[in-house]
């Protein structure tokens, strides 16, 4: 068993990934025979070079729950557009009970972030980021939201850069 797990930390170290941990729970349930009792671990994983993800793993174990976690967290990774070390630009998210403001930061002004978005942000690769999380204190609803917030960032981000490709090439033709 333990020279699986020293694969597995190769293996993980292969691809790029950072993982952080950004909560433990221990959960039990009553059931007919006592209690059952099992973790749910929140992960972070990143390449710090634009890409991020997040994933819930529950399993009877810590280990496993963590190994799940990573698992779901590198399936749904999303690419966070990056320039100058910073994000494009401000944006606002209310998704359940979070609210989290992200705003572009000069170069050299670091992450200025809460614990739950400067996990999420630093995995990214963004380095000069400055956010502010209201509503509530809740990490996973935290995380959860930040990722949504890079999430819509980057569709808004595309769609800029086609607006600004589709109006150069209509000034390139308008004065052919």
């Amino acid at each position: 068993m333990d020279r699986n797990l020293q694969k597995m930390e190769r293996e993980r170290n292969q691809d790029g990934f950072e993982e952080k941990i950004v909560q433990v729970s221990r959960v039990s349930k009553k059931t007919k025979g006592g209690n059952k009792i099992g973790f749910s671990v929140l992960m972070v994983v990143g390449n710090k070079s634009g890409k991020v993800g997040v994933g819930l793993g529950k399993a009877g174990d810590v280990s496993q729950a963590i190994k799940k976690g990573v698992s779901l967290a590198k399936k749904h990774a999303i690419e966070v557009p990056i320039i100058n070390g910073s994000i494009p630009f401000e944006f606002y998210i209310k998704l359940g009970a979070a609210k989290v403001i992200l705003k572009p930061a000069p170069t050299g002004s670091g992450v200025i972030a809460g614990g739950a978005v400067r996990s999420v942000v630093s995995l990214a690769g963004i380095s000069n980021i400055s956010s502010k999380v209201l509503g509530t204190g809740n990490q996973a609803s935290n995380v959860y939201a930040t990722i949504e917030a890079l999430k819509r960032l980057s569709e808004r981000y595309k769609r800029e850069l086609k607006r600004k490709e589709a109006r150069v090439s209509r000034k390139a033709k308008e004065s052919k």
